[in-house]
């Protein structure tokens, strides 16, 4: 079986267990390929757990499940050293976050020193434990579901958290046909419980590298650094895209293009993705009565095609 029909694999697998979204279902694979880490935000029921399970079983990928409670500590994630009498030493015993996904369950219920406590891992891959640095296994992704930040007990994410997320979806109620099939159908449980792994770590780390490989042309950047530009004008957005986030674009884009069978940017990969990837960098300016996915898009279509 070629990449190409790999991919295509990958994203019908998921669409059989999250039925009626096949846009946010190649976001996510986009997303894992670009190696970088997933934020799902919706209200509770809508499948945001389900398709987290679904990514780690599809992708072949250790997974470990924590549900994030305000009385959740750092060391619940990373581990604790324990004294053990037979060997007169203290032993590491590593905690849930020593996986390939760490599938982070309500995310934003968690306190904002639990939540810092990810922060190194998300970016260095790495933990540091009374002192002493610990690798993560590679690939290492962070997926992590919240709820909306007006519902009870929940805390905002601070904004250096949110930068490292590649990319933050939102799956939403499934139209009548949709919520047909699954009153009508199996229990999604069974269903990722019974997926079978697609890729093996190694393929992954194969197709991440493809990634890569494909091509931006300059007149591609410069609509990219257009677009960066237009964030920090002060007309749609309080503060502008950072550095770091213009290579998520950037990644998230070829990642796309990649799904698409492409292996060079196209102006539709960046607009596809966008939203996904800038809109929880930033907020909005002023009292517009839009969020910032709607200001973004409206930002797309204030910027001159390449």
């Amino acid at each position: 079986m070629d990449a190409q029909q790999k991919l295509k694999s990958l994203v019908d697998q998921l669409n059989t267990v999250i039925v009626g979204k096949p846009e946010q279902c190649q976001d996510c694979v986009a997303c894992l390929l670009a190696g970088g880490h997933l934020l799902i935000e919706d209200v509770p029921g809508v499948g945001k757990t389900t398709l987290a399970h679904a990514l780690a079983k599809t992708f072949g990928l250790q997974f470990s499940r924590v549900q994030f409670t305000s009385d959740l500590m750092p060391s619940d994630l990373s581990g604790v050293s324990i004294y053990e009498r037979g060997k007169e030493a203290f032993v590491f015993h590593p905690g849930p976050i020593f996986a390939q996904v760490l599938l982070a369950d309500e995310i934003n219920r968690a306190s904002p020193k639990t939540q810092s406590a990810l922060l190194e891992a998300m970016e260095e891959k790495q933990v540091t434990v009374e002192g002493e640095t610990r690798a993560l296994p590679s690939p290492f992704f962070v997926i992590a579901t919240q709820n909306p930040h007006d519902q009870l007990g929940t805390y905002a994410l601070p904004e250096s958290q949110l930068d490292r997320f590649l990319m933050r979806i939102s799956l939403g109620y499934p139209d009548r046909a949709a919520e047909r099939e699954l009153l009508a159908g199996h229990d999604r449980r069974e269903l990722v419980d019974a997926l079978p792994s697609l890729l093996t770590a190694h393929e992954l780390q194969l197709l991440q590298r493809k990634v890569l490989d494909v091509h931006a042309s300059e007149p591609l950047l410069d609509y990219v650094q257009n677009l960066i530009a237009a964030t920090r004008t002060g007309q749609w957005f309080l503060q502008g895209l950072s550095p770091r986030a213009g290579i998520a674009v950037v990644r998230a884009a070829k990642a796309q293009a990649l799904l698409s069978g492409r292996d060079y940017v196209a102006p539709d990969d960046v607009q596809a993705i966008l939203p996904q990837t800038m809109a929880h960098r930033l907020i909005p300016v002023g009292d517009a009565g839009r969020g910032a996915v709607e200001q973004v898009r409206a930002m797309l279509d204030a910027v001159p095609l390449p």
